[in-house]
């Protein structure tokens, strides 16, 4: 079996077994992300939510919900949430990164324009809010716009920590922790909470949520150096070349000599790059380890992940959203 197969497999069985659900949250989509009077906004919004995208968030949402029985609606409302919440820091990001690619199509920054991306942005977060109202559920309400300000608190805290070498490995998981595992670990929470899990259920999906989104985002930062343009859907090397001190990188200047030290301050905190050093810091990463460093720490996190589960109740659902956890690390494995 191949690693694509590995990979497939129980993201695509879950959304197999949620499929009536996410159908429901898949139109609740499109409906809201209509707009009367700036047609701009559904043009731009289809370009990234029909990207091919495997809406893994809103799945988790609705997979808590399942998990603790629920039988309502609400779980469809939270689920649409988190997706436009995620959409709109994804066209963001691609502003601030000023990138040209996301999942393997050209970004909407670069189809339209920066405003466009912004605004449109700026909409969904908005129709975020609205959606997440209509539960009547306080708590949801707080759990997700607290989630809304830590991914902003994150992306902020990244622009000042990704060229800076004194960033170490605690800040790093702080800005992850902001800017990815915040949204892994409210999707999984409102879902325990709308379908009114104890407190100890709740703080394990939340548990669940956070160890996977760490994993998550290890492993795309692992794959920007390791990984194939068709793989991560983006250029390889896109990290290097926006000079964003992620894992492989952080763990490579913990041990880097004289020499190596005045290269990361020249292409990361300098930005002064020539032809040939991504192949140089590719081999100073392959010379100290750092990559498989990097993805032995996501294997660590994929089994926090994994252990979260394991006082939840039992069957084909909370096994899958285990094995979920084997599909993040799966590509870098």
């Amino acid at each position: 079996m191949g690693v694509n197969e590995q990979v497939s497999k129980p993201l695509d069985r879950l959304s197999g077994l949620l499929a009536a659900d996410m159908g429901a949250v898949d139109a609740l989509i499109r409906t809201r992300m209509e707009s009367r009077h700036a047609p701009r906004i559904p043009e731009v919004t289809a370009h990234l939510v029909g990207a091919g995208g495997k809406r893994l968030r809103p799945l988790l949402t609705i997979a808590a919900a399942r998990l603790l029985g629920y039988q309502g609606t609400h779980h469809h409302l939270l689920a649409a949430t988190v997706e436009f919440i995620h959409t709109a820091t994804l066209l963001h990001d691609d502003v601030v990164d000023e990138s040209s690619q996301r999942r393997g199509r050209p970004t909407a920054n670069l189809l339209w324009d920066n405003k466009s991306s912004v605004l449109v942005g700026d909409y969904l977060f908005a129709r975020s809010f609205q959606l997440m109202t209509e539960t009547g559920s306080m708590r949801v309400m707080d759990i997700l716009a607290s989630a809304a300000a830590t991914i902003a608190e994150g992306e902020v805290l990244q622009l000042t920590a990704a060229q800076d070498l004194a960033t170490d490995e605690d800040i790093y998981l702080q800005v992850v922790r902001g800017k990815t595992a915040a949204l892994f670990s409210a999707a999984t929470e409102v879902g325990g909470v709308v379908a009114g899990g104890t407190d100890a259920q709740v703080r394990a999906l939340f548990d669940y949520g956070d160890a996977l989104g760490v994993a998550f985002q290890i492993v795309d930062d692992v794959l920007d150096y390791s990984g194939s343009t068709e793989t991560i859907g983006k250029n390889v090397g896109d990290d290097f070349r926006e000079r964003k001190l992620t894992l492989p990188v952080i763990k490579a200047v913990a041990q880097a000599d004289a020499d190596e030290r005045a290269f990361w301050e020249r292409t990361i905190e300098k930005g002064q790059q020539q032809p040939g050093d991504l192949d140089r810091a590719l081999a100073i990463l392959a010379r100290h380890g750092s990559i498989q460093a990097a993805r032995d720490d996501a294997l660590g996190w994929a089994g926090r992940a994994r252990a979260a589960l394991a006082d939840l109740p039992g069957g084909e659902l909370r096994d899958l959203m285990g094995e979920l956890a084997d599909f993040v690390v799966a590509r870098v494995a």
